[in-house]
């Protein structure tokens, strides 16, 4: 298959698992935990290529030596490296901060707060019902956190604040006096639009890479609060012919190409 053709192939779900998986280089021996298609096939490309030193459950009860397949599998083709039962997992990895997860909230705000409980209307009578909140309180403030988004618009990056803030951020009007904040670790925002991160002035979110074809522009038309450039700003990478084929290796049923509306290509037009 030659390079053009090839190219031309590349779904922007895979364009986007593999942006998503440089979040989880160089962070250790920390369990990675990709929740929803996308991030978890992205952490699974990162410990099979780049970090083989990430650890990673079976999402059940298992350490396991080897990412799990997504979709259909037989129960038993799992390889466990250790049990790892849920109230264990809050004392080794989430407490301890040795975790690293990338999830995908409803909204997210300038202060990288995010929101899964509710949109509209108020606490007792919201418009939209949603989640709830989780374990996200814990998670944001004690472990590293990452983010993706299928649908980049200003519904999701919203102006001012979320309409309930579920997880912990960076907003100053937030932190409690003596208030222990020092695992607050917001790291990589990526979306079918752009890859973002919490590095500008005060953590403020800045763009770093567009993905081909999309400009700065509209990257901040879709963003209902001004964004920071990175000081140079790249354009996000397409995958190699090695991750393409640990990404369908990881996902054989191709549940990645339901993520993105029309699974459109990785290059746009």
């Amino acid at each position: 298959m030659n390079q053009i053709t090839t190219i031309s192939t590349i779904t922007l779900a895979e364009l986007c698992i593999f942006a998503a998986s440089e979040a989880f280089r160089g962070n250790g021996e920390v369990i990675a935990t990709g929740v929803g298609p996308v991030p978890r096939l992205a952490a699974g490309l990162a410990k099979l290529t780049h970090s083989p030193e990430l650890m990673m459950t079976d999402g059940e009860a298992y350490l396991v030596e080897q990412p799990v397949p997504i979709g259909p599998r037989a129960y038993d083709d799992r390889k466990p490296a250790g049990y790892l039962p849920f109230s264990r997992f809050f004392d080794s990895a989430v407490w301890t901060g040795r975790r690293h997860a990338m999830v995908t909230p409803t909204q997210l705000d300038r202060f990288g707060q995010i929101n899964l409980s509710y949109m509209g209307g108020t606490y007792r009578q919201p418009k939209t019902q949603m989640l709830g909140v989780r374990g996200f309180p814990g998670n944001t403030i004690y472990h590293a956190n990452s983010f993706f988004f299928p649908a980049h618009g200003p519904r999701v990056f919203v102006p001012g604040e979320v309409d309930m803030i579920s997880g912990v951020g960076y907003n100053p009007a937030k932190r409690v006096a003596g208030g222990n904040y020092s695992g607050v670790d917001l790291k990589s925002i990526v979306t079918n639009l752009c890859v973002m991160d919490f590095g500008g002035e005060n953590n403020a979110i800045r763009v770093v890479s567009l993905h081909p074809g999309v400009t700065f522009e509209d990257v901040q038309e879709a963003t209902g609060f001004p964004l920071e450039k990175a000081p140079e700003i790249t354009v996000t990478p397409l995958p190699d012919a090695e991750a393409l084929a640990v990404i369908a290796a990881l996902d054989p049923h191709d549940i990645r190409a339901t993520v993105i509306k029309d699974n459109p290509p990785a290059v746009r037009a």
